[in-house]
Order: structure tokens, then C-alpha cells, then sequence
């Protein structure tokens, strides 16, 4: 099954590096670090999806939403 997680993004830059940091008001526990946007989204993939299988062995099916009809979905680039 399919369902959409939204997650909240943020850029940290401490000695001068940068990170990004994951986390989502619909899957409780998810956090995320990584040095990209691409890494972040697919370790809160990872992490979600561990998320999810505990929330269904543990028979919380509140969690799991469908996919809605239509929603947003950022494109980056480089230029």
C-alpha cells in the first residue's frame, strides 16, 4: 500500500558546513540527517518505511493515509 508522508526540510550551516534535517508531522519519530536534499529524502525514506512496518505489526492502521487526488511536489534544479 501507498501513502504520503510530507516532510519538513531544514538547511543547517554550523564551521561551515552545510546539512539538511527531515522530519514529519505525519509519521511520528521520523528525523533525518544528511549532507544533501538527496541524501536526507532517502534516509527518511528508510526511516519511514521501518516506521510504517512497526505502526502495522502493531496493528495502528491510523497512520497509513491514501494518496490524495492531487498535492504538491518540488522540483529542484540546477542551473
Amino acid at each position: 500500500m501507498k501513502t504520503l508522508i510530507r516532510l519538513k526540510i531544514e538547511m543547517f550551516k554550523e564551521d561551515n558546513i552545510t546539512y539538511f534535517v527531515a522530519t514529519s508531522d505525519d509519521l511520528e519519530g521520523l528525523v533525518a540527517e544528511g549532507e544533501t536534499i538527496e541524501q536526507v529524502l532517502e534516509i527518511a525514506q528508510d526511516v519511514a518505511k521501518i516506521l510504517l512496518e512497526f505502526e502495522q505489526n502493531n496493528n495502528n492502521k491510523n497512520i497509513i493515509k491514501d494518496i490524495p487526488n492531487e498535492f504538491e511536489y518540488p522540483l529542484f534544479m540546477e542551473v
